[in-house]
């Protein structure tokens, strides 16, 4: 790959990646689905380090808007930040235990037939939330009952085509909690987990063993890399003010028929042996 193919390949799934995160659509099954169109190497590890790399700059968009909500978790009584370190917990132990795994099955011959399987669940998750959610005629304020479901949910989204954010909002939504206040949790948990993610991929970037990502800091891939980061930070910012606004409505229905459409179309595109 030649450093314009990078770029403009980079680019394209930063950008994607930017728009998708925050948008309950699964932006793990839009890069995973988008790697094998565009031709990128998915085998060795490579996708999952694309993707927790990508994953960096959308979170600094959620830095950048949540700054005064993430330094107000280290105010007494620390409640918040508690929960928020025991909903990590679940994705933390699956990421280390079964990360690689998940990188592998989906990133084999029968990848694409499971996303039209995960898009779908997103797609049922999305429409169940609309209809439990709205019948909460007094929701109350995020507490453990909500964090812990949500967490438990965050670790499900491992899996690329199972979105994120739309899993964790549906948690926290059908539990009870105040949509605000689930949307905000639900974006400060993916702080932790995308750290953690970007600290084990340069871990091993930099000890790779024998099957480490072969990576030169100086080749067309790492060149394309910074501007896949860069974009992905500034359409997430963006996402991050639609999805607010969507949730306040709890309005997923199109997002169920997007889903629908896409898993559709990872359904046929298995079955014709497209890519």
């Amino acid at each position: 790959m030649n450093y314009f193919e990078a770029i403009w390949k980079s680019i394209v799934l930063g950008t994607v990646q930017g728009i998708t995160e925050f948008l309950p659509v699964s932006s793990s099954g839009h890069l995973s689905l988008l790697q094998r169109v565009l031709g990128f190497n998915m085998a060795g590890g490579s996708m999952m380090f694309v993707n927790v790399m990508l994953h960096l700059g959308t979170l600094a968009a959620v830095v950048f808007v949540f700054w005064r909500d993430i330094l107000g978790l280290f105010k007494k009584p620390f409640k918040t930040l508690l929960m928020l370190v025991v909903a990590t917990v679940p994705a933390a132990v699956v990421g280390v235990l079964a990360a690689d795994k998940i990188d592998a099955i989906f990133a084999g011959a029968q990848g694409l037939l499971y996303l039209a399987v995960c898009f779908a669940c997103t797609a049922a998750m999305l429409l169940a939330c609309e209809i439990v959610s709205k019948r909460w005629k007094a929701p109350k304020p995020l507490g453990w009952k909500n964090a812990l479901p949500m967490g438990l949910m965050q670790a499900v989204a491992l899996f690329p085509g199972i979105s994120r954010s739309g899993s964790t909002i549906v948690a926290g939504a059908v539990t009870g909690a105040k949509r605000e206040e689930v949307a905000k949790f639900s974006f400060l948990m993916s702080i932790p987990i995308i750290l953690g993610s970007v600290v084990m991929e340069v871990k091993d970037l930099i000890f790779p063993g024998e099957e480490g990502i072969a990576l030169s800091f100086g080749g067309p891939e790492a060149v394309g890399m910074v501007f896949g980061v860069v974009c992905a930070a500034i359409f997430g910012f963006f996402s991050v003010k639609v999805m607010l606004k969507v949730i306040g409505k709890a309005n997923y229905k199109w997002f169920a028929f997007y889903l629908v459409l896409l898993s559709m179309t990872c359904f046929w595109l298995d079955a014709l042996a497209v890519l």
